[in-house]
C-alpha cells in the first residue's frame, strides 16, 4: 500500500472531529438532564435544630424513654407474635388485638373497618383526635401491621406500627385544629400489594366515597435502620448523583401532585429536630416511590407521602427472615420519629405557634 500525500486531507480526521463534537454534546445534554432532574425532584432542606420541641420536657421524661417504648412494640409484634398475614391468620389477629389493647389502655376509642379478602376477614383499626377548629379537614397517619409471608417484619413494618401506637397520646395534648386520624392497615404485603384488596385501598376508597377532605396522608413505612458506613445507601438510577451514600437519614417521598405537602412536611420536620432528612417529589413509576399505603391515597387523588429509611435501598434484611428486632437501631429510630411527630403536629394545626 502506498503512503498518503501529506497535502491530501485525511477523511478520518473529519469523522473523528465530528464524533468528538457529538460526544461532548451528549455529555453536556446528560449533565443538563441530571441537573434538571435534581431541580425538579429534589427539595433542599436545612436542619434548623430543635427550636420549638413539640412533645415538651414532660412528655420526654414520662414513663420509659421513647426509644424503649418503640422497641417494646417491635419486640411484641415481631418477636412474641411473629409472622402476621392472611396466611398466618392467628398472627394477624393477635397483632390487631395488641394494637387495640394499647390504644384502649390509653383511653382511646378504637373504630374497626372490617373487610374481606376472599373468604377471610381482615380489619383496619382507627383512632381519631377530633379537630378543634377545622374538624372537617383530616390529617391521616397510617402504617400496615401485616408482615410478608415467611418473615416476622421487625423493621417492615413493626417500626411503623410502633410509632403509630405512640402518636395519639403524644399529640392529644397539642389540641389539633384539624382532625388527626391514626389508622393501622391490614393486608399491605404481597400478594395483595397494589390490588383493590389492600386495607389502605379499602380505607382510601371509602373516604373518597364519603367525600372526606383528607388534606394529608402520611405513610409510616420501614423506619428503623440507619447506617454511617460509606456506600450503605443506594438509589434507583440516576438519583445516586444527588443524594448521600450514607444511610443515616430519613427519606420523605411524594408524587408530583403532593409536592406542596412534601415541602411543608420537610419544613416542619426540620423545625422539630436536627435529624438528617432528604425529600423528593417523583414519578410513581420510579422503583420504590409507590411501595406502600400512600399509593392507595394517590389513586383517590389525595396528597400523600411515605416516610421511610428507604427499605431495600439501605436495609440488607428487607423482606427476609432476618428482619428481626435486633436489626433496628433504637436511638436513631426515636430521633427520626420525633421529627415525624413534630411535622404531623404542625400539619394538624397550620399556622399555630407552639
Amino acid at each position: 500500500m502506498g503512503a498518503r500525500d501529506p497535502a491530501t486531507p485525511d477523511p478520518s480526521s473529519g469523522r473523528t472531529g465530528r464524533l468528538m463534537t457529538v460526544g461532548v454534546l451528549a455529555v453536556l445534554v446528560a449533565v443538563g438532564l441530571l441537573a434538571a432532574l435534581g431541580y425538579v425532584f429534589m427539595i433542599d432542606v436545612k436542619p434548623k435544630g430543635i427550636a420549638r420541641p413539640v412533645l415538651g420536657e414532660a412528655a420526654r421524661g414520662e414513663m420509659e424513654p421513647l426509644a424503649a417504648r418503640f422497641m417494646r412494640h417491635v419486640e411484641v409484634l415481631a418477636g412474641e407474635i411473629g409472622e402476621r398475614n392472611l396466611f398466618r391468620p392467628h398472627g394477624l389477629e393477635a397483632a390487631a388485638e395488641y394494637i387495640r389493647g394499647v390504644w384502649r389502655a390509653r383511653g382511646f376509642s378504637v373504630r374497626e373497618e372490617p373487610f374481606e379478602v376472599g373468604r377471610q376477614r381482615a380489619v383496619n383499626l382507627i383512632v381519631e383526635l377530633p379537630g378543634s377548629g377545622r374538624p372537617e379537614e383530616v390529617v391521616l397517619v397510617g402504617a400496615h401491621y401485616d408482615s410478608l409471608i415467611g418473615t416476622v417484619g421487625a423493621n417492615d413494618n413493626a417500626t411503623g406500627v410502633a410509632l403509630l401506637l405512640e402518636m395519639p397520646a403524644l399529640l392529644q395534648r397539642t389540641a389539633p385544629a384539624r382532625t388527626l386520624r391514626f389508622t393501622a392497615f391490614a393486608v399491605e404485603e404481597p400478594p395483595f400489594f397494589k390490588t383493590e384488596r389492600m386495607g389502605s385501598r379499602v380505607h382510601a376508597r371509602g373516604a373518597r366515597e364519603r367525600g372526606e377532605a383528607i388534606v394529608a396522608m402520611i405513610s409510616l413505612e420501614t423506619l428503623g435502620y440507619y447506617a454511617e458506613a460509606p456506600g450503605s445507601q443506594r438509589y434507583p438510577f440516576p438519583f445516586g448523583a444527588f443524594y448521600p451514600d450514607r444511610g443515616n437519614f430519613l427519606a420523605v417521598v411524594g408524587n408530583l401532585a403532593s409536592r406542596p405537602l412534601l415541602v411543608e412536611f420537610l419544613r416542619h420536620f426540620t423545625e422539630a429536630t436536627d435529624f438528617p432528612v432528604e425529600g423528593a417529589a417523583l414519578f410513581p413509576w420510579i422503583p420504590g416511590v409507590d411501595w406502600s399505603d400512600h399509593w392507595s391515597f394517590w389513586r383517590e387523588g389525595y396528597p400523600a407521602l411515605m416516610v421511610t429509611d428507604t427499605a431495600p435501598y439501605r436495609y440488607p434484611h428487607y423482606h427476609s427472615p432476618l428482619d428481626l428486632p435486633d436489626k433496628v437501631v433504637p436511638g436513631e429510630f426515636a430521633r427520626a420519629a420525633h421529627g415525624i411527630i413534630g411535622a404531623v403536629a404542625r400539619l394538624a394545626s397550620p399556622g399555630a405557634e407552639r
